[in-house]
C-alpha cells in the first residue's frame, strides 16, 4: 500500500461552513448595500423598507453630473492601450525565457521576478519626472507608459510555454515554420486561457487604478473613471449617498459582468501556473 492510500479528504465540519458563509456575507454586504442604494431614493440610504420603490433616477443624476461619456472612453481606451503593449512585450520575453538559452538568463528573469516585489508608487515621483521631461502630462500615454513592461504577465506566460512539449516546436520547424510563426501559431493559442485571466487582472487594476492617474492627469480629457468619481465626494455639494453608489455601479459593472464571464479561466490559469 503507497504512502497516499491511507490519506483521506476531510470534511469540512460545521465550523468551517460557518466561517465562510460569514466571509461570504461580510464581502457581499457593502455590494448589496451599493445595489439597494442606487436603485432607491436618497430617503432610502440609511434604511432598509422592502416596499421602497425602485428608480433609476440616481444613475440619471450621476451621469449629468460628470462627463461619464468621456470617462468611460478615457478608461477603455487606456487598458486597451495597456493591455496591449503587455500582451506583446511580455509574449516576447516569455518565449525567449522559455525556450531560447543564452548567457544570464536566469538572473534576467530573477529581476523580472524582484519587479513583482516593488511597489509601483515608491516610482511615483521619477516616473511623474520621466513623464514631464518627454512632455506628456495629462495624456493617455503618460497614465499607461510605467505599466507596459508587465513581470507578471512575463512570469505567468514563461510559466505557460515552459508547459507546452518541445515536439511542437520541432513539428513547426519541419513544416518550415520561422520562430515568430511558431509563437503565433502553436504556442499563443495553447496559452489562450492564461492570456484571458492575466487580461483580467490588467483590465481590472488599471480600470480601478486612482494614484497616479490622479496625479499625472490635469484636465478631463486625460481622467479615467477612478478620478472623475471625486466629483461626487465634494462636501461643498452635499454628499448623495444614492448618486454616489449608483456612480460606483456604472464605474464597476464591466468587471463585475468580464469576472463572471471568465471566472473558470481565471482559477484554471493561475492553477496551472509555477515555478518550472
Amino acid at each position: 500500500m503507497s504512502a497516499h492510500a491511507g490519506l483521506r479528504y476531510a470534511e469540512p465540519g460545521w465550523l468551517d461552513t460557518l466561517a465562510a458563509w460569514v466571509l461570504a456575507f461580510l464581502w457581499v454586504l457593502p455590494l448589496a448595500y451599493a445595489v439597494w442604494t442606487a436603485f432607491h431614493g436618497a430617503e432610502y440610504a440609511t434604511r432598509l423598507d422592502l416596499t421602497a420603490p425602485l428608480t433609476l433616477d440616481n444613475f440619471r443624476r450621476a451621469w449629468e453630473a460628470a462627463p461619464f461619456a468621456r470617462y468611460f472612453l478615457n478608461t477603455a481606451l487606456l487598458v486597451t492601450l495597456i493591455l496591449a503593449a503587455q500582451l506583446v512585450l511580455a509574449t516576447l520575453a516569455a518565449y525567449a525565457f522559455a525556450r531560447y538559452r543564452f548567457p544570464g538568463r536566469n538572473l534576467a528573469f530573477a529581476l523580472v521576478l524582484v519587479q513583482l516585489m516593488i511597489m509601483p508608487d515608491i516610482l511615483l515621483v521619477e516616473n511623474y519626472k520621466t513623464m514631464s521631461r518627454l512632455g506628456l502630462v495629462d495624456t493617455l500615454l503618460a497614465i499607461g507608459l510605467p505599466y507596459f513592461a508587465s513581470a507578471f504577465a512575463i512570469f505567468l506566460l514563461r510559466q505557460t510555454f515552459m508547459g507546452i512539449p518541445r515536439e511542437l516546436d520541432d513539428a513547426a520547424r519541419v513544416e518550415g515554420a520561422g520562430a515568430l510563426q511558431t509563437l503565433w501559431r502553436v504556442y499563443v493559442p495553447l496559452a489562450k486561457p492564461t492570456y484571458i485571466a492575466f487580461g483580467l487582472v490588467s483590465v481590472s487594476f488599471h480600470w480601478n487604478n486612482f494614484l497616479w492617474p490622479l496625479i499625472i492627469t490635469n484636465s478631463p480629457n486625460a481622467r479615467p473613471l477612478t478620478v472623475g468619481l471625486q466629483v461626487f465626494s465634494s462636501v461643498d455639494q452635499g454628499i448623495d449617498w444614492s448618486v454616489i453608489t449608483a456612480a460606483t455601479l456604472m464605474s464597476c459593472g464591466p468587471l463585475l459582468l468580464a469576472f463572471l464571464l471568465f471566472q473558470r479561466q481565471f482559477v484554471q490559469s493561475f492553477m496551472r501556473a509555477g515555478i518550472r
